[in-house]
């Protein structure tokens, strides 16, 4: 077939089609941004202490009964133990005051052999209150979380080759009935096994929403549509979801409910399924030209403009070119070093970005504000990224941001308790900071690498990404240990993969590469020898040619 672009020109490039198909496609977002991260109310662990039963005590020993730790400074009741049940019993029997007439100091401790009891002032059930993941079974919820990402990192890995071969619109659809199936079921786990197995599902039927919503966009919409749904419609919408999520928390605080209310808010894309229409792109590819060209005549009649006779006009045969693997990366010094410093940037990224996510509801202050300014300082990181990608370097733009993020996250060990405000807006910025990185590192990374490679090298990235979200939560829960550990370890790594980042190419007001070789051109450390060919002209071979090839790169990063 000859090129799609051109044979659907007479549609234009906005039209009540494309914008029809714009808002639809995008609404689908919303639903990735409320599911994703309803862990952090779901797992949160509420103020809790060792259960005492109903035993004959005077109110002096009931009051004394758990220990008084210094925790950051300040006096709490120890949340894992109490004194021995038996021996505080004998001496209230024996009328025994405490502190006056004994020294609790030296009383014999014990864990909480029946349970905790928890404050009921924030959450009224959660999985932390119904199963106890507290004290040595503690651990359990960073690891419930790292099974979303678990969940993320599968199903990136099939869902384009389920879209691939299936098509883009069922994809899509088929994994916005398995994510509201995935947290119904979850919300009847009656086990926090079960629970975990379900979050897996969870995360692979959502990531397969994202990616399979992202390339039908990309296919679907005209260039100038195209680039405004990669880089605006998609992450904006997200941000709504993610935005409303702290508020519906907020009225429904048993765990249960809540899932189940995220749970159904699926049924309102069932009828989108006769507005949203198939990939015309991907039905020619499957040799189903004429189903492509009724939804091509569809669209020409909505936007008011008259069809050709004959839309999609045929061309000789390309021929077949070479399918290039991971092993080619291998091959080559200068991509594994140029490979190497994308997956550690990647990884950084999102241990930052999802750890701050996971960290609000560890924050001073209202969970559920938490979440929402955490969510709202998002939007114009994506507003300002997109207008900075078109006129800044990519390496400093990155670099920049990156040591605006990890640097507060460092700052945020020397602000003191009384100042809990500055703290919070420092954690804010940072957020800031890894949504910036975040956004410019798909373009910048998908700029870099050729177009023989491009697909391989975004997916190894895409991998490097998925391992980073996992680990994620376990540096959050090193905070049960030394509250600014977790913010010293993102802060480090983070400003460790700017001074990294400064050593790639530069890829600004340069054409994509399309061979191995032009690759090998691009500046920095891991440069291979230069060909005068293309660098004569500083890689700028024709104005017009690198516009057209910037404003397609967004969809080659899905």
């Amino acid at each position: 077939m000859g090129d799609y672009d051109e044979d659907t020109a007479f549609l234009g490039q906005t039209g009540p089609y494309f914008w029809t198909t714009f808002f639809l496609l995008n609404t689908v977002f919303i639903s990735t941004g409320f599911n994703g991260l309803y862990i952090v109310f779901v797992g949160a662990a509420p103020k809790h202490h060792c259960l005492i039963p109903d035993v004959n005590l005077t109110e002096e020993w009931k009051a004394a009964v758990i220990p008084v730790t210094i925790v950051d400074g300040e006096a709490v009741q120890s949340q894992c133990s109490r004194y021995k049940l038996d021996v505080v019993r004998n001496l209230s029997g024996e009328g025994y005051v405490p502190g006056r007439d004994v020294n609790l100091t030296n009383l014999e401790q014990e864990g909480c052999l029946n349970g905790w009891s928890y404050s009921k002032d924030i959450y009224q059930s959660n999985i932390v209150t119904e199963w106890d993941l507290v004290c040595d079974n503690q651990w359990k919820v960073p690891f419930a979380s790292s099974t979303l990402f678990v969940g993320y990192l599968l199903g990136s890995l099939i869902s384009g080759q389920l879209s691939d071969r299936f098509g883009r619109k069922k994809v899509v659809f088929i994994s916005l009935a398995a994510q509201c199936i995935s947290v119904i079921l979850q919300s009847f786990s009656h086990s926090w096994r079960m629970f975990c197995i379900m979050f897996l599902f969870v995360g692979a039927s959502q990531i397969s929403i994202y990616i399979s919503a992202f390339v039908l966009g990309t296919e679907v919409l005209s260039k100038t549509m195209r680039v405004i749904f990669t880089t605006l419609g998609a992450f904006l919408f997200y941000c709504i979801g993610y935005m409303t999520l702290p508020w519906i928390a907020y009225g429904i605080r048993e765990w249960r409910t809540l899932l189940a209310v995220l749970a159904t808010t699926s049924v309102i894309y069932i009828p989108l399924w006769w507005f949203i229409p198939e990939s015309p792109r991907w039905l020619i590819t499957q040799g189903r030209v004429e189903e492509a060209e009724v939804i091509v005549r569809d669209a020409a009649r909505k936007n008011k403009v008259e069809a050709p006779t004959v839309i999609f006009k045929e061309t000789e045969a390309i021929p077949p070119t070479k399918n290039y693997t991971m092993l080619d990366i291998l091959k080559s010094q200068n991509i594994r070093c140029i490979t190497l410093m994308c997956l550690m940037l990647w990884m950084a990224i999102n241990i930052g970005y999802f750890g701050l996510s996971l960290n609000t509801s560890n924050l001073s202050g209202d969970p559920f504000m938490n979440c929402f300014l955490s969510a709202t300082a998002e939007v114009p990181a994506y507003v300002v990224s997109t207008w900075l990608l078109k006129k800044c370097p990519r390496r400093a733009l990155l670099s920049s941001f990156l040591i605006i993020g990890g640097g507060v996250l460092l700052l945020i060990q020397f602000i003191p308790d009384t100042l809990q405000y500055i703290a919070l807006a420092l954690e804010m910025t940072g957020k800031f900071g890894f949504t910036m990185a975040f956004s410019i590192v798909y373009i910048y990374t998908a700029e870099i690498y050729p177009t023989v490679l491009r697909n391989v090298g975004m997916g190894m990235c895409s991998s490097a990404a998925r391992i980073g979200s996992i680990t994620a939560p376990y540096i959050i829960y090193l905070g049960t240990y030394n509250k600014v550990l977790p913010y010293i370890l993102m802060g480090s790594l983070t400003i460790a993969s700017s001074v990294v980042n400064f050593f790639l190419p530069e890829t600004l007001n340069r054409d994509l590469p399309e061979t191995v070789e032009q690759m090998q051109e691009c500046q920095g450390l891991c440069s291979g020898p230069k060909k005068k060919k293309y660098v004569e002209n500083g890689g700028r071979d024709d104005p017009n040619k690198h516009h057209e090839d910037k404003s397609d790169v967004q969809s080659l990063t899905a």
